[in-house]
């Protein structure tokens, strides 16, 4: 079966039109060619419904006392800090070795570390060994999807970037923070410095970056959360289409923990393009002038083959 002229249209129409969506929603944004080949315009369809049915208002920053469910985060923040602070001092807390943590590869090159405890189905057997009490704690409340120690040194940022997936939120529980505004993050350009003990909801599909201009390190919880959705046929799509990327993006801290197959592609590929990278690197400090000419001629060569599957 071949699509016709009309369908592969509304395809595209339909691409272009919800990534420009995303693209213009809110007031910080990606350069426009960066958006359209970012990852998270993958998901701009899907994003578009889930910010049509959300029970949550289309803004950076969310109401956390309308998540009552996360009190007891807050409430045992120092229990939960205590078995975070053990684990940074052993040297759990650290970046992916082999480069098999597709969703925050790019974080580690800044210094970025964690130490996962949950991600989507159940708890890690590390974490369940390590930090238990922090494990019943996260494992208590049915909508925190994934959960995480996160670390990111003093003197280090996170550029600005939007998390691809809007069928989650995400929370963030202060630790051990410098309890300075030099440590903060912006989310749509408005910014919240963390505190030991305070908490944050935000919508991590909002440009956002990270600075932390002090000397002092910084480790918080970092929870994925459900997104309320005000449509029941639209909130068992998303916990199914949740649970089928989460098992497909499965984080390990041990080597003898799963990884999901995504995250094995993206080791694979990561290895393979550093390889292809390094001989790219050196042909072009070799030959300038055809790495300038050749590039807008593989530019034409994607759009004409785009063209062809259009209108063939």
């Amino acid at each position: 079966m071949t699509f016709s002229f009309a369908a592969k249209a509304s395809v595209l129409l339909l691409f272009l039109g919800s990534t420009l969506y995303v693209h213009l929603r809110g007031k910080a944004r990606l350069p426009v060619l960066r958006q359209f080949v970012n990852h998270s315009a993958l998901f701009a369809p899907y994003n578009a419904l889930m910010y049509l049915f959300s029970g949550v208002p289309s803004k950076p920053y969310l109401d956390r006392s309308k998540f009552p469910e996360l009190d007891v985060l807050k409430d045992n923040w120092e229990v939960i800090r205590d078995e975070a602070m053990h684990l940074f001092d052993e040297g759990y807390i650290r970046a992916a070795e082999k480069h098999n943590d597709a969703g925050f590869g790019s974080f580690f090159k800044k210094g970025w570390k964690r130490f996962y405890l949950k991600w989507y189905d159940k708890p890690l057997p590390s974490a369940e060994a390590l930090c238990p009490k922090t494990v019943a704690l996260v494992s208590s409340i049915p909508n925190v999807k994934g959960a995480m120690f996160a670390l990111l040194p003093g003197g280090s940022h996170l550029n600005p970037h939007r998390d691809p997936f809007a069928g989650s939120l995400r929370y963030h529980l202060g630790l051990s923070t410098p309890n300075s505004d030099d440590c903060r993050i912006f989310v749509d350009g408005q910014v919240y410095a963390w505190r030991d003990g305070e908490d944050v909801m935000f919508d991590e599909t909002y440009v956002h970056w990270v600075k932390n201009e002090s000397e002092k390190t910084r480790v918080i919880l970092f929870c994925d959360i459900e997104r309320p959705l005000s449509n029941r046929v639209m909130t068992f799509i998303n916990r199914w289409l949740s649970g089928l990327l989460g098992r497909a993006t499965a984080p390990q801290n041990l080597d003898d923990e799963r990884v999901g197959g995504i995250n094995q592609a993206y080791a694979w590929s990561k290895n393979s393009s550093d390889k292809v990278s390094g001989v790219v690197k050196r042909w072009k400090r070799r030959n300038p002038k055809a790495y300038r000419v050749l590039r807008p001629v593989l530019a034409v060569v994607v759009l004409t083959l785009l063209g062809y599957w259009l209108f063939a």
